[in-house]
C-alpha cells in the first residue's frame, strides 16, 4: 500500500513538474473594424482575436465607426503601443490610405479584411470576399423567386465604401438582362438595420404593390424585411448578404429568402495567418490582392450554416 501511494505521489508531482510554462506573448496585434453591433464586424474581430491568441499572440479588438478620424486615432494607439500588424476592416478606401501609410512608415504591416483600399502596395494584404461573384448568384435566385417579372427596390450599403458599389453592380449586371423586371427605388440605408426599417415604411408608402426588395447586406435586409412585415407584407421577396446568423434563422422560418455568405471565419483566420508568417519569417506569403468566393444561403441549405461558415458534420437539411 505504502509503495502504491508513494508511486501515485511521485507521479503527481512528476505530473506537475511536466506541465507546460506560460509562454511569452509573441507581439500584439490590434485587430481594428467597424462597430461590433452589426453581427458581420463583431463576428470578424472575435475571430481575428482568437486565432492571434492561438498563435502566441496578445490581441486588442477596438472600433473606428466608419469614422475615418477615429480609425487615424486607433492606428496612431496602435503605434505607440508597439503593435506588431494590424488587421483592419477599413473605414473608407480613400481615407484609409493615410493611415495604413502611417503604420508602414511606423514598420507595422496592416492587413486588410472585407473591404479594400483604393491603392495597391500599401497594405501588406487584401483579403477579401468575391462580393462580385457573391451578388451574382443573389441576384440570380433574385430573378428566379421574382419569376423574371414585377417591380423591386435595392437598398445600397455606404457610398464610401467600394463593397456597396461592387455588390449593387454585381445585382444589375444580372437583374437588369431581364426586360420584365423594374426597378422603381434606389436608396442608401448606410449598411444600417433601423435606417433600412425607415426607409422602406416611406418606400412603401409611395410602392405599395412592390414585389421583391434586394439589399446590400443583412443588417438592412432584416430593417426592410420588419417594415414590410409591420406593413401586412411579409411576402415581398426580400434578399441580403453577408450570411448573417440572424438572417439565417429568417431564411429557416421562412421570412428573408437568401444572403450571400461571405467567409467571414476564412477570412480573418487567413488574415491572422499571414500576419504570423511575415512576423515570423520577415516576407509575405501571399499576394497582395486575394479573394475568397462566397456562398448562397437559401432555405435548402440555411440549416448548414452559422457563425458565417459551415456547421461542421452537417451535409443536408433533408429531414430523416
Amino acid at each position: 500500500m505504502f509503495l502504491f501511494v508513494a508511486v501515485l505521489v511521485l507521479g503527481t508531482v512528476l505530473s506537475v513538474s511536466a506541465a507546460p510554462l506560460p509562454q511569452e506573448s509573441k507581439g500584439l496585434i490590434y485587430v481594428i473594424t467597424p462597430s461590433h453591433a452589426n453581427p458581420f464586424f463583431g463576428a470578424e474581430a472575435k475571430i481575428a482575436v482568437d486565432t492571434a491568441e492561438k498563435l502566441g499572440y496578445t490581441a486588442k479588438s477596438v472600433s473606428h465607426d466608419d469614422d475615418a478620424n477615429k480609425q487615424m486615432e486607433l492606428f496612431e494607439t496602435a503605434i505607440a503601443e508597439g503593435a506588431k500588424a494590424i488587421i483592419l476592416d477599413n473605414a473608407g478606401s480613400d481615407a484609409t490610405v493615410a493611415s495604413i501609410k502611417k503604420a508602414r512608415d511606423a514598420g507595422i504591416p496592416t492587413f486588410l479584411i472585407d473591404r479594400e483600399i483604393s491603392e495597391d502596395g500599401i497594405a501588406a494584404a487584401q483579403i477579401v470576399s468575391n462580393n462580385y461573384q457573391g451578388a451574382s448568384i443573389v441576384a440570380e435566385y433574385f430573378v428566379e423567386l421574382m419569376e423574371e417579372e414585377g417591380t423591386y427596390i435595392e437598398l445600397t450599403g455606404r457610398d464610401t465604401d467600394t463593397n456597396a458599389h461592387v455588390r449593387s453592380q454585381g445585382f444589375h449586371d444580372v437583374i437588369d438582362e431581364y426586360e420584365g423586371l423594374e426597378m422603381i427605388a434606389q436608396d442608401t440605408a448606410n449598411w444600417d438595420q433601423t435606417e433600412a426599417f425607415a426607409k422602406m415604411e416611406t418606400l412603401l408608402q409611395a410602392n405599395p404593390d412592390v414585389k421583391g426588395v434586394i439589399c446590400g447586406n443583412d443588417t438592412m435586409a432584416m430593417g426592410a424585411y420588419a417594415a414590410l412585415a409591420a406593413a401586412g407584407k411579409p411576402d415581398v421577396i426580400v434578399m441580403g448578404f453577408d450570411g448573417s446568423d440572424d438572417v439565417i434563422q429568417s431564411i429557416r422560418d421562412g421570412g428573408i429568402k437568401a444572403t450571400g455568405l461571405q467567409p467571414v471565419a476564412a477570412i480573418s483566420i487567413t488574415a491572422v495567418e499571414q500576419a504570423d508568417y511575415y512576423l515570423t519569417n520577415g516576407k509575405f506569403e501571399k499576394e497582395e490582392k486575394q479573394s475568397i468566393d462566397c456562398v448562397l444561403v437559401n432555405q435548402e441549405n440555411a440549416c448548414m450554416y452559422e457563425v458565417f461558415a459551415p456547421i461542421e458534420g452537417v451535409t443536408s437539411c433533408e429531414k430523416k
